[in-house]
């Protein structure tokens, strides 16, 4: 399960511990279509690691299966399974007395790669994940930040080149600026490669940018809605989905679009302030209140002016 990536499909999942009435995960069924990112999300005790790591059986399925490709997981050697799949934490898991490079060479030498081949996958890694092999390849966990330790133990899990990833709150220990960064990374990556990932975050906001698709669990692991984040945000299912995403569902939704997809309003002379097309409707709105303006002019990479938003054009969209 290397190369291009696989469709994950879970058919009526269920987890159940000994000694515990309910279970944690009870009648899971879902698709992730190939190459697109599912981010789990839900309170604590809705069972969102439980069913990442079914994914690759650290935890088995007590009912039900999981397939991958249409193969099923529970017909896989678990050892082969995991080394097939990329894996992210975290706490990183770095080995701290292997350098960098050997950190990311772990499973191609589990693997039995010849060493030529394992160089050089190492240093194409090191550079995907803006870790410059002259700079980073010698260095050892300890002399690393914490986004930088994070980089490599992404780059290890890309390192056989898996069909599909699981991570696990692999950001939720960095700082704001640093976690905005790599989830920025993270999509960058993604773009190129088109692994199919399953992410788990307790961050909905986090999930609304990172997310192809968003699967909101409830406690005991039933699933709430899953959907694509703007349809999720424009259509909860129930009210538990609406307070979970949050009252201010409107701005979040005007975060996903761009000026740059919207029909502009003809340019008219207007001295307002500039906003790239790049720049989120929700930004705009906030520029617009800072700057007391009701209108943007929109101006393209080349700085050349395309058009006009103005305030009413975002609260009617907003509706």
């Amino acid at each position: 399960m290397s190369g291009a990536a696989a469709e994950i499909v879970f058919d009526r999942v269920t987890k159940r511990y000994p000694g515990r009435a309910e279970p944690a995960v009870r009648e899971l069924s879902l698709t992730v279509p190939a190459g697109e990112i599912c981010c789990l999300v839900g309170p604590s005790g809705a069972g969102k690691t439980t069913v990442m790591k079914m994914v690759n059986r650290l935890i088995d399925v007590t009912e039900g299966d999981i397939t991958i490709g249409g193969t099923s997981v529970r017909s896989l050697d678990p050892t082969e399974l995991r080394r097939s799949i990329g894996y992210v934490i975290q706490q990183v898991g770095l080995f701290p007395h292997m350098s960098v490079a050997d950190n990311t060479a772990v499973v191609p030498r589990l693997l039995g790669w010849p060493k030529e081949r394992i160089a050089a996958r190492v240093e194409e890694l090191l550079d995907l994940v803006d870790l410059p092999p002259d700079d980073y390849r010698a260095r050892f966990p300890s002399q690393l930040s914490g986004g930088e330790r994070q980089r490599v133990g992404l780059a290890r899990a890309l390192a056989a080149d898996p069909a599909v990833m699981v991570m696990d709150e692999p950001f939720g220990a960095l700082d704001p600026i640093t976690r905005a960064r790599l989830q920025q990374e993270l999509l960058r990556i993604h773009h190129e490669l088109r692994k199919t990932i399953i992410f788990v975050t307790h961050d909905i906001d986090e999930a609304i940018l990172l997310g192809d698709r968003i699967a909101i669990l409830r406690e005991g692991g039933v699933l709430a809605q899953y959907d694509a984040p703007e349809d999720l945000l424009a259509r909860p299912a129930d009210q538990f989905v609406a307070r979970f995403v949050g009252a201010d569902r409107g701005l979040k939704l005007l975060a996903l679009r761009r000026l740059d997809e919207l029909d502009l309003a003809p340019l008219d002379g207007s001295t307002a302030p500039t906003a790239a097309g790049s720049t989120t409707l929700r930004d705009a709105l906030s520029l617009m209140l800072t700057s007391g303006t009701r209108s943007l002019v929109v101006i393209d990479p080349a700085g050349e002016a395309r058009g006009v938003v103005t305030l009413d054009a975002l609260t009617r969209l907003e509706r």
